[in-house]
């Protein structure tokens, strides 16, 4: 079963950077679409960035220009590196396939405030 562990995340202030990354425990990992995911408290789990294993790259409009996600297809790496944070993106960050998500890991926490 595949298994996802990310890290990287923390408290920043507005403007701020942050770089997290996902592990992911899963065949064909370089031919999978992959997703960083968030969820705030309160709301619904939203996919932010996704990648296909050719390197296309998909954003939601809210972090267009702020956010990239890469992988590393040797290393079944995915990243998200967060530039320009504002408090609107703080949330919990989870990484999972783009189709069909599953076996949600613990996720990483950023929290943007001053």
């Amino acid at each position: 079963q595949a298994q996802f562990v990310e890290s990287g995340g923390g408290l920043v202030q507005p403007g701020g950077s942050l770089r997290l990354t996902c592990a992911a425990s899963t065949s064909f990992f370089n031919i999978v679409e992959m997703g960083w995911y968030r969820q705030a408290p309160g709301e619904e789990r939203e996919l932010v960035a996704d990648i296909l294993g050719d390197g296309t790259v998909n954003y939601v409009d809210s972090v267009k220009g702020r956010f990239t996600i890469s992988r590393d297809n040797a290393k079944n790496l995915v990243y998200l590196q967060m530039n320009r944070l504002t408090p609107e993106d703080t949330a919990v960050y989870y990484c999972n396939f783009k189709v069909a998500p599953m076996n949600w890991g613990q996720g990483t926490q950023v929290t943007v405030s001053s």
